[in-house]
């Protein structure tokens, strides 16, 4: 009972109010039988509820977290707490009734916070299916409520028409009594204004009769008419279930048939007229697990006009559109930039390096992957031990440096004396980071708490790039780019991933910002969530879906991207993405469009007008622009990339073995050069080698921090060893920013800081 005393004591003082952004404090958690309610310093922080087992393990160790947006929360008796959420459920007990209050208190307000985020981040891919037996339940409660209280309107009617008429007979006897002049006017005003109220109670009964029979009526039109849709999705759900079964026994007889593939000539790289048709079939490849999504209720806010003027319409119509063979013209073209973006004065170039242009082939190793899958619903994909089988041979701090493919759009970027338009190279360079993904379904590794990852192309493109994992749960990288060429680049992302069985979704958290030396403009944007579909059956792909933001904070001029998801009942071309450039006052000024697998164009803006509302009934609005300008267009696979994992000309470069980089770089870790090798077997032996040993040096560290505490020393906890936790000056976000040291360690060739991690 002390024990339940002290824990209280310390719940209230170290907690600060219910409704401010973090709440911490002592519970007691149940654990099992034999242990009964064990004693947890538990932290409520951004929608998210963590336990340790101490106060010293925040630094290092994380027990367990649950995501209170969907998270159920219930109250047992006076002092307990349930909280239930992706088949996890935590029991949980305060101290006294009044801490139990608190508690609740503070996951409700957290609760809904987080509601509101997840509903602001447009997670599109995360719907259920409406016609789930809850839903269909609470319809059928609604529309319960929905004939009672129909039912009492009709009672009122029928009352207020009995008491107007027994008021009217009333009035009328008073008249008919013999009383004082005066009292007989005052008598005859009220039957007068009693008659204005039965006329006016019988037209309001005369309306609510009609109501009645018109809602009858379309009640019975309306449930067949969703009966009739009903009939029509089983149907078509079964027509595609039909299709990946279908599908699937042609790829597995496919596979069965190796002499027949290996005389057919390996296809030439799709042309540009075929892309449209090509993009179609891959994603008609689906099942029943596909998520669908309402085109209409996605199409953009805007719409397009090219200017019909003389001195700008000189080009053909077939520049608006890829498919029709037409190119865009440049940036470089009719005056449509300031020539300093395109000024390349100044520049030399530099002889490049010989770097390698392929990596052994993928081998074909057969996996049952439901076998692995089907115990990992709900949980975090970077707490699933995996084999490599599912990996591609690098880590994720090499993908992340893979948005520096279009460096050269920065480059183009800081010489632009227009800051808008220097917004548009900015938003074309945050898509064109998407373009590598479009077939690159394999997981990347998980980087090993410590492991970096550099990248020095400053002799060939003037940049150099390092990132650290400077977290493993939950997984964070550190990343910082310096260019030579005028801009820097800092980022630290967080992926939370969850494999829900029919799809899974990666929502990379954490901001990205960009800042151009000469003008000091400095940009900050976030990521979209991306959707990995066809888990289970069929052929994977992926979609990425949600809006991104653009803010200039010096000049306070903004970019929105809208990307939209897959329709298969969509007109739309795939992998769509619009935007719009707009002024510190709102005004627009150019005009975004492209695919982010393709390329992007932009317009600039000469009129804008309010046209004709949409499918929600908003008012769109409608810009003429002149002819539009190709900002960035992807490069093209190299040779032979089916079978190189579809890896880019600049993936293929990022595990080459460099020398002097420092021992904790990603190029050394030895089960993912197994892996790139072939040696798969290998490579897993040695992964779970190198995962073991992580564990055992977490081990150690909570072990030092419970000596610690046990000391009252204070136990500072792992430490980057190249960028540490500062507030940013622009956003007031704490992020990890690089601290310097990594480049001059590697020039003097002094590594005995690095942690022996592999």
């Amino acid at each position: 009972m002390s024990e339940q005393g002290k824990g209280s004591a310390s719940a209230s003082s170290a907690a600060p109010a219910p409704g401010s952004d973090t709440y911490k404090g002592w519970l007691f958690k149940w654990t099992n039988y034999l242990k009964g309610y064990q004693r947890r310093w538990f932290v409520l922080s951004n929608g998210l509820l963590s336990y340790y087992r101490t106060q010293a393990e925040m630094a290092h160790t994380c027990r367990g977290t649950i995501n209170l947006a969907t998270a159920h929360i219930d109250t047992e008796d006076a002092c307990n707490i349930v909280l239930s959420s992706g088949g996890r459920t935590y029991h949980l007990k305060a101290s006294t009734e009044v801490e139990r209050q608190r508690w609740v208190t503070a996951l409700e307000l957290a609760k809904a916070k987080a509601i509101r985020m997840m509903n602001d981040q447009s997670d599109d891919s995360g719907d259920e299916e409406p016609t789930s037996q809850s839903s269909r339940s609470e319809l059928q409660g609604t529309l319960k409520i929905l004939v009672s209280k129909l039912d009492d309107l009709s009672t009122c009617n029928d009352l207020i028409a009995k008491h107007g008429a027994a008021l009217q007979r009333s009035l009328s006897e008073l008249e008919g009594l013999k009383v004082p002049v005066e009292g007989g006017e005052k008598i005859k005003a009220v039957n007068e204004r009693a008659t204005l109220f039965r006329i006016t109670s019988n037209a309001m009964i005369n309306a609510c009769r009609d109501f009645l029979e018109l809602a009858e009526t379309h009640s019975r039109r309306w449930q067949r008419a969703l009966q009739y849709e009903r009939e029509q999705r089983a149907h078509l759900e079964e027509t595609i279930e039909q299709l990946a079964k279908q599908h699937n026994s042609l790829e597995r007889a496919w596979r069965e048939a190796p002499t027949l593939a290996s005389t057919t000539p390996s296809a030439p790289t799709a042309s540009k007229g075929r892309s449209g048709r090509l993009h179609k079939e891959e994603a008609s490849d689906e099942d029943e697990d596909t998520e669908y999504f309402d085109a209409m209720e996605d199409s953009p806010a805007f719409i397009t006009v090219t200017a019909t003027d003389n001195t700008e319409h000189r080009r053909s119509q077939s520049n608006l559109s890829g498919a029709s063979g037409g190119q865009p013209t440049d940036w470089n073209q009719d005056g449509h930039m300031s020539p300093s973006c395109n000024d390349v004065s100044g520049r030399k170039l530099q002889p490049r390096r010989q770097r390698r242009t392929q990596v052994p082939d993928k081998p074909n190793y057969s996996l049952n992957l439901w076998s692995i899958m089907k115990n990992c619903i709900g949980k975090e994909l970077s707490k699933i031990p995996m084999p490599v089988n599912f990996n591609e041979p690098l880590s994720m701090l090499q993908r992340l440096t893979e948005d520096l493919e279009y460096h050269e759009l920065l480059d183009k970027a800081a010489r632009c004396d227009s800051s808008l338009e220097q917004m548009c190279l900015v938003a074309a360079f945050s898509i064109s980071s998407y373009s590598t993904t479009v077939h690159r379904t394999a997981k990347p590794f998980n980087p090993l708490l410590g492991e970096t990852y550099e990248l020095d192309r400053r002799e060939e493109f003037g940049y150099r790039s390092l990132c650290e994992q400077v977290s493993h749960h939950p997984p964070a990288a550190a990343h910082h780019v310096i260019s030579q060429r005028g801009w820097t680049l800092w980022q630290e992302i967080t992926i939370a991933s969850k494999f829900r069985g029919k799809y899974l979704s990666i929502m990379p958290l954490g901001a990205i910002h960009l800042q151009f030396h000469s003008s000091g403009n400095q940009y900050v944007w976030r990521k979209v969530t991306s959707t990995v579909h066809n888990i289970i059956v069929g052929k994977l792909w992926i979609d990425q879906s949600g809006d991104i933001e653009i803010v200039n904070h010096r000049t306070k001029e903004t970019c929105q991207l809208k990307f939209s998801p897959y329709s298969y009942f969509s007109r739309d071309v795939p992998r769509k993405v619009t935007g719009v450039v707009a002024d510190s006052g709102g005004q627009a000024h150019y005009v975004l469009s492209g695919t982010w697998d393709d390329k992007i164009e932009s317009a600039k803006v000469v009129h804008s007008s309010r046209g004709g509302s949409g499918s929600e009934g908003k008012q769109k609005t409608v810009y003429q622009t002149l002819s539009p300008k190709l900002l960035w267009k992807k490069y093209p696979l190299p040779e032979n990339a089916e079978n190189m994992y579809y890896f880019s000309a600049l993936a293929l470069t990022l595990n080459e073995q460099e020398d002097g980089v420092g021992l904790t770089d990603s190029r050394l870790r030895p089960d993912q050069k197994l892996m790139e090798e072939g040696r798969w077997d290998e490579a897993n032996s040695e992964k779970q080698r190198l995962e073991e040993k992580q564990r055992a040096v977490r081990r150690r560290r909570e072990a030092e921090a419970s000596d610690a505490v046990d000391e009252g020393k204070e136990y500072e906890g792992y430490q980057p060893l190249w960028f540490h936790q500062r507030r940013d000056s622009v956003t007031g976000d704490t992020n990890f920013v690089y601290r310097g040291g990594y480049w001059e360690a590697k020039e003097r060739q002094d590594w005995s800081m690095c942690p022996n991690i592999f």
